[in-house]
């Protein structure tokens, strides 16, 4: 008897189908065949800036070929999905890949060796504002488009360096482009960054026990924690809300939010750390330290 292919929604993009080839070949070890359907999504052919075509833009065309059948399983990169859970759907994480921010430059140089007024393609105010608080002399430009675009337009000499996700850079087998990974103590990523949200209909059966071959508990806690800061924040994946959560070398979660300033001049941070199992908590603490802080003004303005 021949064992049902499932079908994948990915976006149509190297970065998408590829982290979707490496989540259906997991499947695949693990007993269940699949292979992958493209879905065109309004992100894909609209390039104003994400903060004017919205929250989950990437993420709304999979969900709705799901929910249609068209497919039996989507993926997203998790810090495109909105905060909110969607009951229609289960949802888990496989095993994380890196999730620091990297530069890629021209010439090799790292961020701290950019000269003075160095051109830096982003579109994200999270990196805009972090970038600003560590050199803010830099001149910064939007820069939407694939992992090629972007970095072509410091091949081309646009740009003197982009920022993009380090994970994105390797799992299309380009690490070692990145002239500078960036320590997260000193440049927060985005909530969720380098782990993959999949998501199957709930009545699925046969697609829900795929998920739960490939879910990966530890990531699941460090990105839940990170949507927390995120959520309780009530601010969306373009807001300049940063958070990173690790398991220490003593088992315990810490989770670390920040919220800062567009212009650089303020950068609010909160850490807190815990049992593992306590990820939803964890990001609750962090983000109140951070309202007490003042990130609600911040965000506001």
């Amino acid at each position: 008897m021949t064992t049902p292919t499932l079908l994948i929604g990915t976006r149509g993009s190297l970065l998408a189908t590829t982290q979707s080839g490496h989540v259906r070949d997991a499947m695949g070890e693990r007993g269940f065949p699949a292979k992958l359907h493209i879905v065109t999504t309004h992100g894909d052919v609209n390039m104003a800036p994400v903060e004017r075509i919205g929250v989950g833009v990437f993420t709304q065309a999979l969900r709705e070929a799901l929910q249609a059948g068209e497919c039996d399983i989507a993926v997203h990169s998790f810090k495109d999905l909105p905060t909110e859970p969607d009951p229609r759907f289960k949802l888990v994480v496989p095993v994380r890949a890196d999730a620091r921010d990297c530069l890629i430059a021209r010439d090799g140089l790292t961020l701290s060796e950019l000269p003075q007024g160095a051109k830096v393609g982003t579109g994200a105010p999270r990196r805009i504002s972090q970038l600003k608080a560590l050199r803010p002399d830099l001149e910064i430009l939007p820069l939407r488009g694939n992992i090629d675009t972007r970095m072509g337009k410091v091949t081309s000499g646009e740009l003197d360096a982009v920022v993009l996700a380090f994970a994105g850079l390797e799992r299309v087998g380009r690490g070692e482009q990145a002239t500078d990974v960036f320590d997260p103590a000193d440049f927060l990523p985005a909530p969720a960054q380098g782990a993959l949200a999949i998501e199957c209909r709930v009545d699925d059966e046969r697609a829900c026990a795929a998920l739960d071959s490939i879910a990966d508990e530890t990531a699941f806690a460090e990105a839940q924690a990170e949507r927390v800061v995120l959520n309780r924040l009530e601010a969306g994946c373009t807001a300049p809300v940063a958070a990173h959560s690790f398991v220490t070398g003593s088992g315990e979660l810490e989770v670390t939010g920040a919220v800062a300033a567009l212009d650089g001049t303020t950068v609010l941070r909160a850490t807190v750390a815990g049992p593992v199992g306590q990820a939803a908590e964890l990001g609750e603490k962090v983000a109140a330290q951070l309202i007490a802080d003042g990130a609600s003004t911040l965000l506001g303005a």
